[in-house]
């Protein structure tokens, strides 16, 4: 059986509702909110699936020929072009805790990918088949995956095993997954909601006219969009979104200066493409053992340790210049502090005349 077929145009919401990407049969393109056409990729032939990074303003794409390439929207610069040597890329999920990139190949692998290695940071089997969905909850801890095998596979990102696995009767060829953990599969024309625990029974059921290709939740809504060949369905999940928002993360009710605001704080708190790491927490840590390599280069580079405090230091010499302006200021600071308390010093003796003549030559002489 042949890998699934994405939808015909691959499209993904950029940092604002006021743009989009649409990746067509050759080029990507970028449009506004009223369907002007902004600007033209031509480095980016053949796109398969897309995934937009927020707090990265990254744009990663996966092509037909086994690339996967990251576009800066904020410059409008390549940041990195990733040859996976994984074929034809028709499967692609992000983690949103982590802004990693996760693959699924013909061979049953997934693959985790950041911009800054050319190789894979991690490779999972997950199936016996080819990989036709992934799926990643917003926590960023589990990811879901369904293969040829007719599985349905939770996994821990933390430990990379597998939690719990069901049989479907068909392949899922869609994951999505709520803001509330709850997972929805598409089976053939058969939605399913089996929830986050994978339970034999699912939680939910729909049969459509036409297969899907393509669900979404609606945030902060239990809400479930599905797009088949018939058009679109909505169907209604209870527990599915999330009931109180952060006004100061994601405010759904934002006007549009507020909008205008919050994407200018966005740019401005954009995080560099470098720092995207497998693990989060690494940039919080001090890199102890660099700390003692540049101390120790810097005593062999002086002769001494300039944080240690001991008699051995060389003695710093204090700011003023010379030993004769130090003794001046001490000077005009004592005769300051007497003419505040009012003692009048004494007089300066005279100075004694030198004599009239030649100095020394003249009582030689006469």
């Amino acid at each position: 059986t042949a890998s699934p077929r994405p939808p015909p145009c691959p499209r993904r919401w950029l940092h604002t509702e006021t743009m989009f990407a649409v990746a067509q049969r050759r080029w990507l393109y970028v449009y506004d909110n009223q369907g002007l056409e902004l600007n033209c990729l031509k480095s980016f032939p053949g796109v398969l699936r897309l995934q937009f990074l927020p707090y990265h303003f990254l744009l990663a794409t996966a092509n037909e020929s086994g690339f996967l390439q990251y576009l800066d929207i904020s410059v409008g610069k390549e940041v990195a072009a990733l040859c996976t040597r994984g074929g034809r890329l028709a499967v692609m999920a992000q983690n949103p805790a982590t802004a990693i990139v996760h693959l699924g190949h013909s061979n049953g692998t997934v693959t985790l990918w950041s911009p800054n290695v050319k190789e894979p940071l991690v490779r999972m089997l997950c199936h016996r088949g080819a990989v036709r969905a992934a799926a990643i909850d917003p926590t960023g801890t589990y990811m879901a995956t369904a293969g040829l095998d007719r599985k349905l596979q939770l996994w821990d990102l933390r430990t990379y095993r597998a939690l719990r696995g069901l049989l479907l009767p068909l392949g899922a060829a869609e994951l999505a997954f709520s803001q509330r953990g709850l997972l929805a599969a598409a089976c053939g024309d058969l939605v399913q909601a089996p929830g986050g625990e994978l339970t034999p029974k699912p939680y939910l059921c729909h049969r459509l006219s036409r297969p899907p290709h393509g669900l979404r939740f609606c945030p902060f809504e239990d809400v479930l969009g599905v797009g088949h060949g018939a058009g679109f369905s909505s169907l209604l999940v209870p527990g599915a979104g999330e009931a109180n928002f952060d006004a100061l993360e994601n405010n759904p009710y934002r006007s549009r200066k507020q909008r205008q605001e919050w994407e200018v704080k966005a740019l401005l708190e954009k995080i560099p493409a470098e720092l995207i790491t497998l693990d989060p927490g690494q940039l919080q840590r001090v890199d102890t053992a660099t700390m003692e390599q540049k101390r120790a280069e810097r005593v062999e580079r002086l002769g001494f340790d300039p944080q240690a405090k001991g008699k051995f230091q060389p003695r710093r010499r204090a700011k003023g210049g010379s030993s004769t302006g130090s003794l001046l200021r001490r000077k005009r600071k004592v005769a300051h502090q007497e003419q505040r308390v009012g003692v009048v010093s004494p007089p300066p003796p005279p100075k004694k005349k030198k004599p009239f003549g030649f100095g020394v030559l003249d009582h030689l002489f006469f």
